[in-house]
């Protein structure tokens, strides 16, 4: 028995059905490597068609380039494109019996429109041949209408073959065959190295032949310059929002705890204490220092005390409760404020809200120290 149920179990083994093979990569490779030719479809279907294309058996389509002509089919060319649909339909018919068809297609080298149509057929081409008619190819996709060329165009310009030297000339392809991602991108590359971009050959030609493209092309530096102006401007005022604002919580916590020297008569300080936390109260304690000792200290005597004075008051407009702040004169700057003219609590009023502002934007609490314990 043990050895006919080894008999039977080597049977199994050999009977078993061999898998079914892995399904052909259909995908376009992105980063293929030097020198491979770049397809959409499986290899057989690509030889089948780049071999109809070779031998243009029963073709009945002649493409006059400027120095060549390309036979190829009408059937295939007017599925892949719209436009010689279009163009074979017409002159079919004002022609009832039309064995061959004629298509000139001149102004771009005669080795792009043969890439072209090869691609209308296999959906492939060398790579050396898109980096060298990659413009022309941009062109032709676009008046053809072939998106899946033109996408791929595109693709490779934004990743591979952008460049100082040939952006203005994209730029302005890009603008005219509406690919508005690509012209966004060459309008980002020609404002961020506009001099050496303005020394190229493509930036001279479109001085020439489109000087308003040029003139829209400098006022959009401008703006961009002014608004670079303008964010680092508020960039150094919030800057200086942020400061003031750490300078209240500093204050707070010198009158309330206490830091290291300096702080309330009823707290015992420690000048061995650990480090403070409020990087501001380096500043600030030798101010109240100074403040507490000066001989001029009213305001516009001394410049260090009427920045003390200016701090206290902004101190007081942001402060809940002054009845039970540690903060000297808060109160009386309370009362200050109600009396003050109308256009100074105005200018104080915008101050505290910018002051607010800028902390609660960089994701901290509003002023809540001065009321705490």
């Amino acid at each position: 028995m043990g050895s006919s149920f080894e008999e039977s179990g080597m049977a199994v083994k050999r009977d078993a059905p061999v898998p079914p093979p892995l399904p052909a990569t259909t995908l376009m490779t992105r980063k293929p490597p030097s020198g491979r030719r770049i397809c959409c479809v499986s290899a057989t279907t690509t030889e089948i068609w780049d071999s109809l294309f070779d031998d243009a058996y029963r073709a009945d389509v002649s493409i006059h380039t400027t120095h060549d002509i390309i036979y190829a089919h009408s059937s295939i060319l007017g599925l892949a494109s719209p436009v010689f649909r279009s163009m074979f339909k017409r002159k079919g018919k004002s022609k009832k019996q039309v064995k061959q068809f004629t298509v000139p297609i001149r102004g771009v080298p005669t080795e792009a429109v043969r890439v072209f149509i090869r691609f209308l057929y296999s959906s492939c081409y060398e790579e050396e041949q898109m980096e060298e008619h990659v413009l022309s190819l941009l062109v032709l996709s676009h008046s053809f209408v072939v998106p899946r060329l033109k996408r791929e165009c595109v693709n490779q310009l934004e990743h591979k073959f952008l460049n100082i030297d040939n952006v203005v000339d994209v730029f302005q392809l890009a603008l005219l065959c509406d690919a508005p991602r690509l012209s966004i991108i060459c309008h980002r590359l020609i404002i961020k190295n506009l001099k050496a971009v303005s020394l190229s050959d493509g930036w001279k030609a479109m001085k020439e032949s489109h000087p308003v493209l040029e003139k829209e092309l400098l006022a959009t530096v401008a703006v961009e310059a002014n608004m670079q102006k303008e964010k680092e401007k508020k960039m150094k005022e919030r800057k200086v929002y942020l400061e003031l604002y750490e300078a209240m919580e500093a204050l707070v916590h010198i009158c309330r705890d206490g830091c290291r020297t300096i702080g309330p008569h009823d707290k015992d300080l420690n000048k061995h204490q650990d480090p403070c936390n409020y990087e501001a109260c380096k500043g600030l304690e030798s101010l109240v220092r100074h403040f507490a000792g000066c001989k001029l200290r009213v305001p516009g005597g001394c410049v260090h005390c009427k920045r003390m004075w200016q701090l206290l008051e902004l101190h007081a407009r942001l402060c809940v409760d002054s009845n039970v702040c540690r903060v000297p004169l808060c109160k009386n700057f309370k009362e200050r404020a109600k009396k003050q003219k109308k256009k100074d609590d105005i200018k104080w009023k915008i101050l505290v809200k910018k002051v607010l502002r800028t902390k609660s934007i960089t994701g901290a609490p509003y002023f809540t120290l001065v009321t705490s314990f």
